[in-house]
């Protein structure tokens, strides 16, 4: 059915009726049907070209042109290059290409005068401790744990809503360290037992909700801090306990400074990227190197009966710890969403992160030199 059969020729006057009313009825039939007729519009013709109904209608202003006039100029407006009449200016010239920038040298990441000295004011300590009187230095071990404590607890409840009792952690993480210099081994087991306890009866003293995640950050952080600390107690009470502990110490400063030496200048390949995006393959080759030959060193001149292959041992082991140790730190902080656990140390940021290393690997070099020297 073609468009004049929907009544599109009629005048202006038809209103819509059906059948027209100059016209007698319609044949009967589906394609007559008044009623349905009734409710079915037209379908109005829209033109092609906008301009194209408004020139028929106002011929004036069109100049007389006709739609098919309208449509061959618009076709041979577009028929070249498209715009090509209207853009009239020249192309602009390119720039010069920009001179190459010199590389830029790599930067530390932390403040390397503040860390230094910050560090061998801490060194100094140490050792002074160590060589005068082992109780100092004891206690230096128990107040490096208070605080690596405390730091730990804050940035959970901060970060995490999670509320670790600080304060039986303190006392027990203190008595631990004692206890494992003046007792041994058993000493610690039970200090760390009492402390775990200590921890759970603490912790009813508040509401309920959330009393099993608060509990298990608790005993987490005694394990964590001040039993692994303990091992250095151990250490100390031996016949050459100052030179096992710093055997310990140096063996750590080194693979840490190997990592990082090396990683500086020649790091490529990243370890663990989605951890610490810092550390690289090559950074723990440096570790290894640097750890084995200080092992070698300390192992043939410092501890008694030692000698040089069980040095190089030693350093493998102290560099793979340390370098888990830095890792496992490194997850909890982005866990946290932190970079440091504190600002106590200028340079180097809070307790926790100069132990992140320090305590993974106290256990391990203990174990080794009991293993190849002897309790002592």
């Amino acid at each position: 059915m073609n468009d004049s059969s929907w009544g599109a020729s009629h005048g202006a006057g038809y209103a819509g009726a059906w059948p027209p009313p100059d016209q007698g009825p319609l044949p009967a039939g589906p394609a007559y049907d008044g009623n349905e007729a009734q409710q079915t519009r037209p379908m109005p013709i829209v033109p092609d070209f906008p301009d194209a109904g408004r020139d028929a209608e106002h011929p004036e202003e069109s100049g007389g042109r006709s739609g098919r006039e309208d449509r061959d100029r618009g076709a041979a407006r577009l028929g070249g290059p498209l715009f090509r009449d209207e853009n009239t200016q020249e192309p602009m010239p390119s720039p010069p290409p920009a001179a190459p920038q010199p590389p830029q040298k790599k930067r530390a990441g932390r403040d390397l005068r503040s860390a230094i000295g910050v560090g061998v004011g801490l060194g100094a300590v140490i050792v002074a401790s160590l060589f005068i009187v082992k109780a100092v230095f004891v206690g230096v071990v128990a107040v490096a744990v208070v605080v690596g404590l405390w730091e730990l607890t804050s940035r959970l409840k901060e970060r995490k809503q999670i509320k670790a009792p600080l304060v039986p952690l303190a006392v027990g993480g203190a008595a631990m360290v004692v206890a494992g210099y003046v007792r041994g081994a058993e000493g610690a087991w039970v200090a760390m037992a009492l402390t775990a306890l200590a921890v759970l009866v603490w912790r009813m003293t508040e509401p309920p909700d959330g009393y099993l995640r608060d509990v298990t950050a608790g005993v987490f952080a005694a394990f964590y801090v001040p039993f692994l600390a303990t091992f250095v107690a151990l250490m100390l009470s031996a016949g050459d306990g100052p030179e096992r502990v710093i055997t310990f110490l140096v063996l750590t400063v080194v693979s840490d400074t190997g990592a990082y030496a090396v990683g500086w200048r020649f790091g490529k390949h990243k370890l663990a990227p989605r951890i610490s995006p810092g550390k690289t393959r090559e950074g723990l080759l440096g570790a290894v190197g640097f750890a084995m030959t200080a092992g070698a060193l300390c192992m043939q001149f410092l501890v008694d009966d030692g000698t040089w292959w069980q040095g190089l041992l030693l350093g493998l082991a102290v560099a793979a710890s340390a370098t888990l140790g830095d890792l496992g730190e490194s997850m909890i902080k982005r866990d946290l969403g932190i970079k440091d656990m504190g600002t106590l140390l200028p340079g180097h940021g809070g307790i926790m992160d100069r132990l992140d290393s320090l305590l993974p690997t106290a256990p391990v070099v203990w174990l080794l030199l009991v293993l190849f020297v002897g309790s002592g």
